[in-house]
C-alpha cells in the first residue's frame, strides 16, 4: 500500500495538484514535516500501537489544519481511515476511501472482533465516505464490509519506470554469492502470518539445488528462520531482510520466478507480483480471491494451491524446466502491467473520483 500511495502522490503533485501524506509511519530520525518528490509529508506519532493498528488521534488534528478539497484515506489500519472520516466530517470536506482488505485479528476472539468493528467503527466510517474504492472486482462482490457501499475498482498503481526488464540482477547474485547457473526463486513481503511464508520455505524442500530467497522483515521471521532448520532447508533458503527501495528493482531482476503464496484475504491484491511482472518475470501466485486477478492461469504465470507446498513446488518446477515459457510469461506480464495497472493509468481513474465528489459535494450546497 506504501509504494502505491507514494507513486500516486508523485504523479498527482507532477500533474499540478497540491498533495499533503498525513502517516503513523513515525520514527525518532525521521522529520516531523518534510517535502518529497514533490508532495508534502506530515508524520502523526501514534499514542500506541495494537495488533499492528496505530492510534493517533491527532490524525484529526492534522486534516482539520489542511485546505483540502478532498481527504483520501487508506484502509488499513482501520482506526486512521476513521479519524480521517471524523476530521472530513467536521469540515465538510468529502472522503474518498480505498479499502484495500478486510480487518483480519490472528487471535481466538478474533472473528468476535471483526465482527463487532465491522458493524461499528468500519461501518461509520465507510458510511462517511463520498466514494468507496477496493481494488478488486472480487473485494467489491464479496466483502461483506464493502458491498452495499457502491465500491469502484481502481487497482494498485505499479512504477513501470523504475520496474523494468532492462534491470541487471547481476550484481545482487554475485553479492549474494550465487552462481550464475543456480535458478533463483524469490518472495518480497512483510514475514507475517497470512503471507504464507512457510510454505515457500516447504516447497524448497522438493527442489534441490534452487536458491530460495525471502526478502522483508516482521513478526515472524526468527520463527520461519528456525522452521527452515527445522527442515533441514536451511542451505536452500536465504534471509535478505528488509530492501531499500533503490535495491529492491535489482532483487526482483535477479531471480528467474516470483512467487506469491500468502493464505489469507488480508493480501487483497498482490502489487509485488505486479512489481516482479513490470520487472518481466513470471510469477507463481495463490489461487485466493483478489490475488488471483493479478494474472491469467497460464498466460502471466501460473495459480498454485495456497495450502499445498508440494503444489507449489510443482508450478515453480514447470517453469524452471521451461526456459521459453518463463520468457513468454514475463513478456505477458509485462505487457499486461503496461496496459493496465500504470502509475499514469491509475491517476486518471482516480482524479476522476475526486473530480466526482467534489462535483457533487458542490451541487449539495447550492440553495
Amino acid at each position: 500500500m506504501e509504494s502505491h500511495v507514494q507513486s500516486l502522490s508523485r504523479e498527482l503533485a507532477a500533474r499540478g495538484h497540491d498533495v499533503t501524506v498525513v502517516t503513523t509511519r513515525h520514527t525518532s530520525s525521521a522529520p516531523e514535516r518534510e517535502s518529497l518528490d514533490g508532495f508534502d509529508v506530515i508524520r502523526v506519532k501514534p499514542r500506541m500501537v495494537v495488533m499492528r493498528t496505530p492510534i493517533a488521534p491527532r490524525i484529526r488534528g492534522a486534516l482539520r489544519g489542511l485546505p483540502a478539497d478532498v481527504v483520501h484515506a487508506h484502509l488499513p489500519p482501520p482506526l486512521s481511515a476513521h479519524y480521517a472520516a471524523d476530521a472530513c466530517e467536521a469540515r465538510g470536506v468529502p472522503l474518498v476511501l480505498t479499502y484495500h482488505c478486510d480487518v483480519e485479528i490472528p487471535s481466538p476472539v478474533g472473528s468476535l472482533i471483526e465482527t463487532v468493528y465491522r458493524r461499528s467503527l468500519g461501518e461509520s466510517t465507510l458510511r462517511r465516505a463520498r466514494q468507496v474504492i477496493v481494488t478488486t472486482r472480487t473485494y467489491a462482490a464479496t466483502s461483506r464490509a464493502v458491498w452495499r457501499h457502491s465500491p469502484v475498482v481502481i487497482p494498485n498503481a505499479v512504477d513501470v519506470h523504475r520496474f523494468d526488464p532492462g534491470i541487471d540482477g547481476m550484481a545482487v547474485r554475485q553479492k549474494l554469492k550465487i552462481p550464475p547457473d543456480r535458478p533463483v526463486v524469490l518472495l518480497v513481503g512483510r514475514i507475517v502470518a497470512h503471507k504464507g511464508v512457510e510454505h515457500f520455505i516447504e516447497a524448497s524442500r522438493y527442489l534441490p539445488g534452487v536458491q530460495f530467497l525471502v526478502a522483508g522483515e516482521g513478526t515472524h521471521l526468527e520463527s520461519m528462520e528456525r522452521f527452515a532448520d527445522r527442515l533441514g532447508v536451511e542451505d536452500r533458503i536465504r534471509f535478505l531482510g528488509r530492501i531499500s527501495q533503490e535495491n529492491l528493482p535489482k532483487v526482483y531482476a535477479a531471480c528467474d520466478i516470483f512467487v506469491l503464496p500468502s493464505v489469507s484475504r488480508l493480501e487483497a491484491f498482490g502489487i509485488v507480483a505486479l512489481e516482479a511482472m513490470a520487472t518481466g518475470k513470471p510469477v507463481v501466485v495463490a489461487d485466493i480471491p483478489g490475488v488471483r486477478e493479478v494474472i491469467e492461469d497460464g498466460v502471466e504465470g501460473l495459480l498454485a494451491d495456497p495450502v499445498n507446498p508440494q503444489d507449489l513446488a510443482e508450478k515453480i518446477r514447470r517453469l524452471l524446466e521451461d526456459p521459453a515459457l518463463r520468457e513468454e510469461m514475463g513478456r505477458r506480464g509485462r505487457e499486461k502491467v503496461l496496459a493496465s495497472f500504470t502509475t499514469e493509468a491509475v491517476t486518471d481513474q482516480v482524479l476522476q473520483v475526486y473530480r466526482d465528489v467534489v462535483a457533487r459535494r458542490q451541487a449539495t450546497a447550492r440553495p
